[in-house]
């Protein structure tokens, strides 16, 4: 990164920092008990209740409108909830407001101030709490040589990098010496490498400094790079709440399988189930997977056979096999994307890129398969985008 040393957040803190976050170590759980949160007859959360532990960096993942950043507005104390309790460390926050709580939190557009130093905007808080200049500095300086930003602090924010400033923000938040850090989509006005890059760099702060991070984000890449746990969201409802492998490998829901990641969904019916083997009918025939947390189906139900495109293979002699048609080809640099269609039914075909020229089967008829224990059935539901 320019400007910076991008690999100094990785170091451990030195001693002058030590113990500045000796005092936040001891984190607090934070309880959503049974919120709902309306605006006139809209309801914007409906009945989220989950615990949040402390140290724990937990993202809430959803589509634009899904209630995620009503829920950290709730949690901040920007606004409260129509119904249920938001208790932090055990304690009932109703009627404290944001300026009282143990949170910081981090804005979209980090929001720091042009005129200022980088020190004068990481020593901003303090300065209001009545904190003086010579202990503002202080603190600023060691906050910058955590983030690994040693010497700017006389610097403009406008002579600094996008991800340099999202650091000063960072350690803007630290100051006031929270238990929580909310985060609302910091890293969306970032381009796609700095994103990458960013995401790695707030993950490590979070374990070094042991805060709860609540990050709210619509990027699944960020959700399941830094998380210890994840809840969806859709519509204002907290469908799933897992730790990201789960989320992507074993989705609970409709939605969940189709937002998170590439899936191809095919529906169908019931035609008999064995154990957690769950055979289908479906327009590409007679399909089986695995249902999801053991479920049990009837002969008949409407479900869903979820497959990812990584796990569909090209080939003879397949376990459930199709025959599809080759439409196009897609070259995304590390992968190739196969689009096929069989029997009316889209499906999406994923390729690591190993090198060579494109394949150019348009129109030609292909078999595909997939194993059984790699496809999850669920229960005909809503869809991601439908």
């Amino acid at each position: 990164m320019p400007g910076g040393n991008p690999s100094g957040i990785h170091q451990a803190f030195p001693q002058s920092v030590q113990p500045f976050f000796e005092s936040v170590m001891a984190t607090k759980d934070i309880v959503l008990d049974h919120v709902s949160i309306r605006f006139g007859a809209y309801t914007a959360v409906d009945n989220a209740h989950l615990v949040i532990k402390g140290g724990e960096f937990f993202s809430f993942l959803g589509p634009s409108g899904c209630g995620k950043t009503t829920l950290l507005r709730c949690i901040s104390g920007f606004s409260d909830p129509t119904e249920g309790r938001v208790l932090i460390g055990g304690q009932d926050m109703k009627g404290i407001g944001p300026n009282k709580r143990p949170t910081a939190l981090i804005f979209q557009n980090l929001a720091l101030f042009p005129l200022m130093s980088v020190s004068d905007n990481i020593a901003f808080p303090l300065e209001v709490r009545g904190v003086g200049r010579k202990d503002r500095r202080k603190r600023a300086d060691e906050l910058l040589e955590m983030i690994a930003l040693p010497g700017v602090g006389d610097k403009k924010v406008h002579e600094l990098s996008g991800g340099q400033r999202q650091r000063v923000a960072i350690a803007r938040a630290l100051a006031v010496e929270p238990d929580i850090l909310l985060l609302d989509e910091p890293l969306s006005a970032l381009d796609l490498k700095l994103r990458h890059h960013m995401r790695t760099e707030l993950r490590t702060i979070q374990q070094q400094v042991g805060l709860t991070f609540i990050y709210i984000t619509h990027d699944q890449g960020e959700a399941l790079t830094m998380s210890d746990r994840v809840a969806v969201m859709n519509a204002g409802v907290i469908e799933q709440v897992d730790p990201p492998e789960s989320i992507y490998n074993r989705p609970k829901t409709s939605f969940v399988a189709s937002f998170v990641g590439e899936s191809n969904a095919i529906e169908g019916k019931v035609a008999s189930q064995a154990e957690t083997l769950v055979s289908i009918e479906t327009p590409l025939g007679r399909l089986q997977g695995q249902a999801a947390g053991g479920r049990q189906y009837k002969a008949g139900d409407d479900c869903i056979l979820f497959i990812r495109p990584e796990q569909l293979s090209i080939g003879d002699g397949l376990p459930n096999a199709v025959t599809a048609n080759w439409v196009k080809e897609e070259f995304e640099g590390n992968s190739r994307q196969l689009f096929l269609e069989a029997n009316g039914v889209p499906l999406r075909l994923s390729r690591v890129n190993l090198g060579g020229t494109a394949d150019t089967r348009s129109g030609a008829v292909v078999p595909v398969g997939f194993a059984p224990d790699q496809a999850i059935v669920l229960p005909h539901g809503v869809l991601a985008g439908a």
